[in-house]
C-alpha cells in the first residue's frame, strides 16, 4: 500500500479527536481564547447540551479581518513564536490547534472587531472549507458560534451522553474558569434560558457565587509564600468531606488541572484528620513562574510537570496542613442552621498553641478552682464568674451525658464533645510532640506483665527492642514465644498493658519495626492512643472534664478524632430558641 499525505481537513479531523472529544471540550477552547484576549464579560449560549450550538461572546481585543484565517488555521497562534516562549508560556491557550480542530468537524461561524475599527467582520466555515470575510455589525470583541457538532464524522457524535450529561460537562467547564478569574463576568444561558449570571468581583466573591454557601461556610482559608511559589484558596473543614470528589478544584497559574502530585500532597495533608474514604473539597490557586511548570504534556492541556515536583508538593502540604492543625476552630461545627437570627456572641479571647503538660496532675490542679464543687461531683452547682464574660472557645463543662459526651457552656450556647474522640486527639498530639522531641516518658509497671505471642513476631521483635523504647516501651523476650512487658509510654499508663503491647506487635507483624517506626509512625502512634484514650462510661469529674476542653483548644486539629470523625460539636441558643418555639 503506497504512502501517502493526508489531506488538511482529514489531518484537523484527526486532531479533533485529542482536543475535541465533547462539547465542554470545545466550549472550554473558546472561553480560554476570550480570557486570553483580555475579556472582562463573556456570554455563553448554549442548545441541547452544545451538541446543536455553543456560541461565545466576548469584549475582548478582537482579531483583525486579515487574520481571521488564520485563526482558524492549524498550527497558527499569536501567543508563542519560539520554543523559549513555549518554555515560560503564561496564555491559557498556546498550540494554534483548537478553532482548527473544531471548525473541521462543525459549522462555525467567527466574527470579531478590533477596536477603533469600523464595524466587525465574519468568516463562516463548515466542515473545513473556509469562506472569504465579510462585513458583519457587533461591538468591539469576538464572537464564536459553533453549531452541529461531529455533524460531519457521525461514529463520534454517536458516542455523545444524553443532552443533560453534556450540559453538566458544560457547566463544570464555565465553572471552573469563572473560579479561575473572578474578574471577568460570565452569563449562562442553556436552550434560552439563563442558567447562571456571575458578576465580576474579588476571589472570595466568585467563590461565594460558583461553590455556594454550603462550602463557604465550611471552608478553611489558606494562604502560604516560599519564593515566588504561593498558594491560596480554601480547604473544607474534614468533618464536611464526603465520598464525592467533584468539589475538587486545582488552578496553577489560572489554569484548571488534574495533577496526581498535587492530589497526593493534599491527600497526605488530610491523612491525620480525615475519616475512611472520604474526600476533601477545596479550591486552591497556586502560582509560580511559567518556566518551573510544563503545561504542554497533553493537548487538553489540563496535566502539567513541575520542575521540582518534590519542592512543590512538600509546599502544599505543609501548607494544607497547617492551615488545618488550628487548635481551636474560628466557626465551629454546628448541628443545624439556625432558623432563627443569631444573638450577638460574648467576647472570648482566641487561644494561643502552647506547650502541652504532660502531668495530668498539673492541669486537674489548675483547673480546679474553676469549679464550685469538690472534684468528686459529677455536676457542678453553678458556673465560674468567668462564664458570664469572656469564656473559652469550648466553654466550661456543665456534666457529663451516658458515660459518653461531655456538655459544656460556652459564649454562643451548648457544646458537645465526644470524650474518647476528643480525648484520642489530645494524647495522639501529644505522642507526636513528645516523640519528635525524642522525650517519651515510659511508666514502669509495679509488676511486668507476660504475654505470649507467634514466633515470628518474637523473632521480629528481638533486635529492635533500644528503637522501642525511644517510643517508651520496655520490653524483653522471656522465650521464643512469649514476652514481657516492663514499661509503657507515660502518656498510655492507663490503658490495658496486655492490649496496648498485642497490638504493638500486630503492627510490627505486618509492617516491620524499621517501617513502622519511619514512615507508618503516625498510623502506629494514632492506634496507641486510641488505647490509651479515655474509655466510654468512665464517670469523669467537672475537673476533669474541663481539664479536657482546656487541652483541646491548646491541641492541633482537636476538631476531628484520629479516625477522622468530628470531636465536637456546637448547638447555639438561637437553634436553642428556635427548638422551643421560643419568641413565636
Amino acid at each position: 500500500m503506497a504512502i501517502r499525505v493526508l489531506p488538511d481537513v482529514l489531518i484537523s479531523q484527526i486532531a479533533a479527536g485529542e482536543v475535541i472529544e465533547r462539547p465542554a471540550a470545545a466550549l472550554k477552547e473558546i472561553l480560554e481564547n476570550s480570557l486570553d484576549a483580555g475579556a472582562t464579560e463573556i456570554r455563553i449560549d448554549l442548545e441541547q447540551g452544545g451538541v446543536k450550538r455553543i456560541r461565545v461572546a466576548d469584549n475582548g481585543a478582537g482579531i483583525a479581518r486579515d487574520e481571521l484565517a488564520l485563526a482558524l488555521t492549524r498550527h497558527a497562534t499569536s501567543k508563542i513564536a519560539s520554543l523559549a516562549d513555549l518554555e515560560q508560556v503564561a496564555s491559557l491557550g498556546f498550540r494554534g490547534e483548537a478553532l482548527a480542530s473544531i471548525a473541521a468537524v462543525a459549522r462555525v461561524a467567527l466574527t470579531s472587531r478590533r477596536p477603533g475599527e469600523a464595524h466587525a467582520w465574519t468568516l463562516a466555515v463548515e466542515g473545513g472549507r473556509m469562506e472569504a470575510p465579510s462585513p458583519a455589525a457587533r461591538e468591539p470583541g469576538t464572537t464564536v458560534d459553533v453549531q452541529d457538532l461531529f455533524f460531519n464524522t457521525p461514529a463520534r457524535r454517536k458516542f455523545l451522553k444524553t443532552e443533560a450529561t453534556e450540559y453538566a460537562h458544560c457547566v463544570e467547564t464555565v465553572r471552573r474558569l469563572a473560579l479561575a478569574h473572578p474578574a471577568t463576568a460570565f452569563t449562562l444561558t442553556h436552550n434560552g434560558r439563563v442558567q447562571a449570571r456571575h458578576a465580576a468581583g474579588d476571589a472570595e466573591t466568585r467563590m461565594r457565587q460558583v461553590l455556594g454557601g454550603d462550602f463557604e461556610s465550611q471552608a478553611v482559608a489558606v494562604e502560604a509564600a516560599a519564593g515566588a511559589l504561593r498558594v491560596s484558596g480554601w480547604v473544607i473543614r474534614p468533618a464536611a468531606a464526603s465520598a464525592n470528589r467533584d468539589g475538587q478544584h486545582v488552578f496553577v497559574n489560572g489554569r484548571y488541572v488534574r495533577d496526581k502530585l498535587i492530589v497526593h500532597a493534599l491527600k497526605e495533608a488530610y491523612k491525620d484528620v480525615l475519616h475512611h474514604q472520604l474526600a476533601p473539597a477545596y479550591c486552591l490557586f497556586i502560582e509560580l513562574p511559567p518556566d518551573a511548570v510544563d503545561v504542554n504534556v497533553h493537548p487538553a492541556k489540563t496535566e502539567i510537570r513541575f520542575r521540582d515536583a518534590r519542592g512543590v508538593h512538600q509546599f502544599l502540604f505543609h501548607a494544607v496542613e497547617r492551615a488545618l492543625a488550628a487548635p481551636a476552630l474560628a466557626e465551629p461545627l454546628t448541628l443545624a442552621e439556625p432558623s432563627a437570627p443569631v444573638a450577638p456572641a460574648m467576647p472570648y479571647f482566641s487561644p494561643r498553641q502552647a506547650a502541652m503538660p504532660l502531668q495530668v496532675s498539673e492541669a486537674l490542679a489548675f483547673y480546679q478552682p474553676l469549679v464550685c464543687q469538690p472534684a468528686e461531683a459529677a455536676m457542678p452547682q453553678s458556673l465560674p464568674a468567668e462564664a458570664t464574660g469572656d469564656a473559652p472557645p469550648l466553654g466550661y463543662a456543665l456534666a457529663q451525658l451516658h458515660g459518653i459526651y461531655v456538655l459544656a457552656q460556652n459564649a454562643q450556647g451548648l457544646v458537645l464533645v465526644d470524650m474518647h474522640a476528643a480525648h484520642e486527639r489530645v494524647v495522639y498530639e501529644k505522642l507526636k510532640a513528645a516523640l519528635d522531641a525524642r522525650a517519651v516518658p515510659s511508666q514502669t509497671l509495679l509488676i511486668p506483665v507476660a504475654l505470649t505471642a507467634d514466633a515470628r513476631d518474637v523473632a521480629e521483635l528481638s533486635p529492635h527492642l533500644d528503637a522501642l523504647r525511644e517510643i517508651g516501651f520496655e520490653l524483653s523476650i522471656t522465650s521464643p514465644t512469649s514476652v514481657a512487658v516492663r514499661a509503657v509510654p507515660w502518656l498510655l499508663k492507663d490503658a490495658d498493658p496486655v492490649e496496648l503491647t498485642r497490638s504493638l506487635l500486630h503492627e510490627i507483624a505486618e509492617y516491620g519495626v524499621a517501617r513502622l517506626l519511619a514512615e507508618r509512625r503516625n498510623e502506629l502512634l494514632a492506634t496507641l492512643a486510641c488505647h490509651g484514650a479515655v474509655r466510654a462510661n468512665r464517670r469523669l469529674t467537672v475537673p476533669e472534664m474541663n481539664a479536657l476542653l482546656r487541652d483541646m483548644e491548646a491541641t492541633e486539629r482537636a476538631g476531628q478524632c484520629n479516625h477522622g470523625r468530628p470531636t465536637w460539636f456546637q448547638l447555639s441558643v438561637a437553634e436553642l430558641d428556635a427548638m422551643f418555639m421560643r419568641g413565636r
